[in-house]
């Protein structure tokens, strides 16, 4: 009773943080802005967001066939499309409770394929580790490659409004000091207080998810086909990359956005997937926000119209196909029932 009480809490918190978000994101913008969101979803060409849609579903089928390369190892060799079926049950789990969708699409391959939940719910932490190294290399490879669109938005932006509260602050290369200086401070602290900050609960956490990703990857070794395992990883973020670049055709204003653009906003708008339930209200926040760097007026409202559009295209996929999944699953469990029990046996 406890744990559901708190899992309760948790999922309302995260909700009311994205209800929150949502509010504030719109209270503030001007009649224009409103009207011109309105007019985007209105005018918006949805054959781009039909096709975003299926490369979403695409990737998630290359999910389930990667999913079934690390189950082979230990002799389980469950169908794609039970896979397939397991992981969208996952994504719609994880809608409702943060978290929850690790241990569902276990259990559907359980129930299908007969795998013990604790030894395909190693492999989905694998997974979850190889992802999690793909994501840090892309936000590093993002940060480098946009670093003087991100610069020139600092100086525009940033730098102004600190002139104008501490005009005794420089700003000449005041982007890369703060990076230094923080980077510094950061060794620094640690130095001094390194035993207590390793006996932390905090520390260990970080220490167990960067020991995780690190044995994720040296499980890779272990795989019938490696070089195809990594192929897969891979294809399944350029799925994801293509998912988000395909949504921006869907509006005149954001058409002229380079794959550049789209790699930015997939990797920002994931931080907000992480922190909101399906990022919920601030997925959206995040992708206008990022659009700013890109020549996307805030004030415009095509920013958030491109954010909303791009979201929903996510969560629809996953509410209707892990819907139908679970309804395929329902009609499995119905023929199972319906057979003789020679036929079961």
């Amino acid at each position: 009773m406890k744990k559901k009480i708190l899992s309760i809490l948790k999922l309302s918190l995260a909700l009311g943080l994205g209800v929150f978000i949502i509010y504030m994101s719109l209270k503030d913008l001007s009649a224009q802005a409103k009207d011109d969101i309105i007019t985007s979803f209105k005018m918006a060409n949805y054959w781009w967001v039909l096709l975003s849609i299926f490369l979403g579903i695409l990737s998630h089928v290359v999910r389930a066939i990667r999913w079934k390369m690390l189950l082979e190892p230990m002799n389980y060799s469950p169908s794609v499309k039970n896979s397939f079926l397991a992981v969208m049950v996952g994504y719609f789990a994880n809608l409702g409770i943060p978290r929850s969708g690790e241990v569902a699409r276990c259990s559907v391959l359980y129930r299908e394929e007969k795998i013990p939940v604790n030894k395909s719910f190693g492999t989905v932490i694998v997974e979850r580790s190889i992802d999690m190294f793909i994501f840090f290399s892309l936000f590093f490879l993002t940060f480098a490659v946009e670093y003087s669109r991100i610069d020139e938005y600092v100086q525009t932006h940033i730098y102004p409004a600190i002139n104008e509260k501490f005009a005794f602050i420089s700003t000449d290369m005041l982007f890369g000091k703060i990076a230094l200086g923080g980077a510094a401070i950061v060794i620094l602290f640690y130095f001094i207080f390194r035993k207590r900050i390793q006996q932390s609960s905090f520390f260990k956490k970080v220490f167990e998810l960067a020991n995780g990703v690190w044995q994720g990857l040296k499980s890779i070794a272990k795989i019938k086909k490696p070089f195809l395992f990594i192929i897969y990883s891979l294809l399944i973020w350029f799925l994801y990359l293509l998912m988000v670049y395909t949504c921006f055709f869907s509006l005149p204003q954001t058409s002229m956005l380079g794959l550049s653009a789209g790699l930015t906003v997939l990797v920002l708008g994931s931080i907000g997937i992480m922190i909101t339930p399906g990022g919920i209200g601030l997925y959206p926040v995040i992708v206008a926000q990022t659009l700013v760097l890109f020549g996307i007026s805030a004030e415009s409202g095509f920013g958030d119209a491109i954010g909303w559009i791009t979201w929903s295209a996510q969560t629809v996929m996953i509410i209707v196909v892990g819907a139908l999944s679970l309804v395929v699953l329902s009609l499995n469990k119905k023929k199972h029932d319906d057979l003789p029990t020679k036929d079961k046996i």
